[in-house]
């Protein structure tokens, strides 16, 4: 753990360079150059451009050919930053507000220590991953020739987490992430004169009462003992106060974790759009769009992401439940055997939460993440 602090002082620059340019999905060009200039530097055999920007760094140790994955994120989000930090985005209207800078920063501080050590006995596959944000670049790399490319036999991912103190090290069997859906509503009706509603059909007052009752399909049509979250988030329609609009505009998230549930919740959903617009005179469309599934982590994984948490810092935490949010790690579990890890990060100086224009990874859990990384490595290619 010595050398492995020693190294995360270092990589703190890093961590702090990559946050002040920020690049969004498929833009990370420059995050993915440093990247790649390290691991070479390092010694460790790279490959770029995968799924677009992506960079997979293969180390070798022994003769045995098992392999593991190592995966971080590298995109930021579409937000302002307004932390007042010396490091703070230089590009307006894009930041690093989720921690995947850190994310980053820990594999290739886990990378430069395996390089050096090699106490493992087969490959590591580190898996430097564009557009995790909404954009599927786990997906992409796959679809890529990931693990054709570089087999593995089992494959982790770790994530800041602000809810859980720093460097408390947590995860759970199972589902740990929620499948995520976009929906969106569009309501069309004749429109006409606010004054006279009864010669045309209103589209307000009709996506109001699919509004209101969408709410009630989680608590009336999913089991009690299932979990879902339906929200609708967005209403847009109308530019005037005396006429009726001839189209409104739905838009909201679908969060589950049992594809049962989904399929009844979007049935539902539908059901709900079309007999609404029938009654109202209208038409309705629902385009259901089910861009991430449930991050679903393998029993056998998730324990020895915990056995390596245990054996790092002495402790490591089973989680009770699993979280609304969604990841798109989800796509390598699906191919691949694996577990997704939270990190804590929360500290009195480092409290925002993710996706906020005050959020900023925090450094003191490089060292951590970075060695929950390397003993993974070192674990599960025992040499």
């Amino acid at each position: 753990m010595a050398r492995m602090l020693e190294l995360a002082a270092e990589m703190r620059v890093i961590r702090q360079d990559i946050h002040r340019h920020p690049e969004l999905a498929y833009q990370e060009k420059r995050t993915a150059a440093i990247v790649a200039a390290r691991l070479r530097e390092w010694g460790i055999e790279t490959h770029e451009n995968i799924g677009g920007t992506g960079v997979v760094g293969v180390l070798r140790a022994g003769s045995s050919t098992r392999a593991i994955g190592l995966r971080a994120d590298m995109d930021a989000l579409p937000i302002h930053e307004a932390t007042g930090l010396p490091y703070e985005s230089v590009h307006k209207g894009c930041a690093h507000s989720c921690g995947h800078d850190g994310h980053t920063t820990m594999l290739l501080c886990a990378a430069r220590y395996l390089a050096e050590t090699r106490r493992f006995d087969g490959r590591i596959h580190l898996i430097f991953q564009p557009a995790e944000e909404g954009k599927a670049g786990a997906r992409a790399m796959i679809q890529d020739g990931l693990f054709e490319r570089f087999p593995c036999e089992e494959v982790y991912a770790l994530h800041n987490w602000p809810a859980l103190p720093a460097g408390t090290i947590a995860t759970r069997a199972g589902p740990i992430m929620a499948a995520a859906d976009r929906v969106e509503i569009k309501v069309r009706a004749r429109g006409g004169h606010a004054a006279q509603p009864h010669l045309g059909a209103d589209a307000v007052l009709c996506a109001a009462q699919i509004v209101a009752a969408a709410h009630t399909l989680v608590a009336r049509r999913i089991d009690p003992n299932a979990t879902a979250v339906l929200s609708l988030t967005s209403i847009h329609g109308g530019s005037s106060h005396n006429v009726m609009p001839a189209e409104v505009v739905v838009g909201g998230t679908v969060r589950t974790f049992d594809a049962a549930v989904q399929d009844r919740l979007e049935q539902s959903l539908r059901e709900v759009v079309e007999g609404t617009a029938r009654s109202n005179g209208c038409e309705a469309t629902l385009t259901y769009e089910r861009y991430y599934p449930a991050t679903v982590n393998d029993p056998q994984c998730a324990q020895h992401a915990l056995a390596a948490g245990q054996a790092l810092i002495g402790d490591s935490t089973r989680l009770d439940a699993p979280a609304f949010t969604s990841e798109d790690f989800a796509f390598m579990l699906q191919e691949v055997p694996g577990a997704y890890v939270w990190l804590g990060q929360s500290s009195p100086l480092r409290s925002a939460q993710l996706h906020t224009p005050g959020y900023d990874f925090n450094d003191e859990v490089l060292p951590v993440g970075a060695g929950l990384l390397a003993t993974l490595a070192e674990s599960r290619c025992p040499s």
